[in-house]
């Protein structure tokens, strides 16, 4: 591991799967590692909790009935709004995507260690961070353990998962277009195994690709 911080802008990795493959799981162990973790998924929940900046047209566009009692987005009702309403979920996408690009990239500047992992489920699916991280890293698992793992961790019954995955880009393309790929197929110390020899690999490129390359 350097023994100084960079002075510039980290490498980028784009992290990403499909539903219930272990992104987070693969996330931690990175930040077990010492490397700095952007989470788009935890930065968007930061914009429709309680007081969240997206609150606010959210409630103006769609309504009470998609805030919750604590002033919270009803995540569930909305879910079920925009996989059935094209047009919504491009609004919602509209609402939402510009505060977490600005967040996102203000977190970049802000990281200290040599590179980062910006974790973006639908990474190929929107293609905005595509054009800046440097390598694409995808946590990868059978279809079927995708849906058995969502299904254990959530309320979301098995016809909701497969409706979900059919929004994404298929497991296929994924690895196609996939820079490094993990296997999430095993137990977490074989995830963390893994997780390990990317992180030495990530050290290795941030240590020899020149600063305005990345």
């Amino acid at each position: 591991m350097p023994d100084h911080l960079p002075t510039s802008l980290p490498l980028l990795i784009g992290l990403t799967g499909g539903i219930g493959s272990g992104k987070t799981a693969a996330a931690n162990c990175f930040a077990g590692f010492g490397a700095d973790i952007i989470d788009t998924d935890v930065i968007s929940h930061e914009f429709t909790r309680p007081g969240g900046a997206a609150i606010a047209p959210i409630r103006t566009y769609f309504g009470e009935q998609y805030i919750n009692a604590d002033g919270a987005l009803n995540r569930e009702k909305m879910r079920a709004l925009v996989f059935r309403d094209s047009a919504c979920r491009k609004q919602l996408e509209a609402i939402l995507h510009p505060l977490i690009h600005h967040a996102t990239d203000q977190r970049i500047r802000h990281s200290t260690f040599c590179y980062a992992i910006i974790v973006v489920p639908l990474l190929f699916e929107t293609n905005h961070y595509c054009r800046i991280v440097s390598r694409t890293l995808v946590i990868d698992c059978s279809e079927e353990d995708q849906i058995a793992r969502t299904m254990s961790r959530s309320n979301l019954d098995e016809d909701t998962v497969r409706a979900i995955m059919t929004t994404q880009v298929s497991r296929q393309e994924r690895l196609s277009r996939a820079d490094d790929v993990i296997e999430n197929t095993r137990d977490i110390d074989y995830l963390r195994q893994q997780a390990g020899v990317m992180h030495q690999k990530y050290l290795d490129l941030s240590c020899n690709i020149p600063a305005d390359l990345r």
